[in-house]
């Protein structure tokens, strides 16, 4: 027997498509935006304390500096990844100053954070805690001391200071251990072409460009490993809390942070 197919069985059949279609097309436009415009990252770590802190999630622009393997998503072929692209393609170099995302170069897949200090060509080292770059001190002013997690967990009166990088970038860094802290002395550093020498602003509690790659740290970051740079703090929720948690926002969320710059 042949069954008729009622106007409201016809109706329920176009309902149920056009919401697919809606659903489909709300998935594309999503991954489109987070391949090619901006991915959300959490800061798992206190390294760049106090611009970024342990709980903040910041949008990362993945258009800032063009795109690489490192940036697009990789394809997995079997037991072996396919190239998605050679090089860096629409590429634009950072600047100093700029808090960039990027792949941790002895693994390319480890994801980290910290700010671009030196550009290829440029000579950096630490002297007594002070930042030389090209062979000149680099200024900052003291502010009021913050209070700030120590090495052993409890909360201290840390050194503050306001620090001008050349071009111009001013940003805060902290000093946990004054300026006689681990790796506050260090061999003259020259940046190969196409690297990048990246620090913390934690000075004394980041694992940067300061560490060889032998050493368990980053060494010099490749620009094909660049990511993309942080942009804004988008939401942010107290060390040890839950962001999915949200019966309690009220007292977990940070709301001063919130839609605030990442750099």
């Amino acid at each position: 027997m042949t069954r008729n197919v009622s106007v409201a069985e016809r109706r329920d059949e176009g309902g149920l498509l056009e919401t697919i279609k809606v659903i489909v097309q709300a998935l594309i436009i999503a991954l489109v935006i987070r391949t090619l415009l901006f991915q959300p990252f959490n800061i798992p770590s206190g390294s760049m304390i106090p611009t970024l802190l342990i709980g903040d999630y910041v949008f990362v622009s993945k258009y800032a500096y063009g795109y690489s393997n490192f940036s697009l998503p990789s394809v997995p072929v079997v037991d072996w990844r396919l190239d998605l692209v050679s090089g860096r393609v629409m590429g634009s170099e950072p600047k100093r100053g700029d808090v960039v995302v990027f792949k941790l170069p002895r693994d390319n897949e480890t994801d980290y954070i910290k700010r671009v200090i030196g550009l290829p060509g440029d000579r950096i080292q630490m002297i007594d805690g002070r930042l030389y770059i090209n062979g000149e001190i680099v200024p900052r002013e003291p502010k009021a001391k913050e209070r700030q997690e120590g090495r052993d967990g409890r909360e201290v009166e840390v050194p503050t200071y306001t620090e001008t990088l050349p071009g111009g970038v001013v940003h805060t860094i902290i000093e946990i251990e004054g300026d006689h802290g681990y790796k506050d002395n260090t061999e003259l550093f020259v940046v190969p072409p196409n690297h990048y020498f990246m620090m913390g602003d934690n000075r004394d509690n980041s694992t940067d460009s300061r560490f060889a790659a032998d050493e368990g740290g980053v060494g010099y970051v490749p620009f094909e490993n660049l990511v993309g740079r942080a942009e804004i703090i988008f939401f942010s929720v107290h060390k040890d809390e839950y962001a999915l948690a949200f019966w309690r926002w009220p007292w977990s969320v940070r709301w001063s942070r919130l839609f605030q710059p990442a750099h």
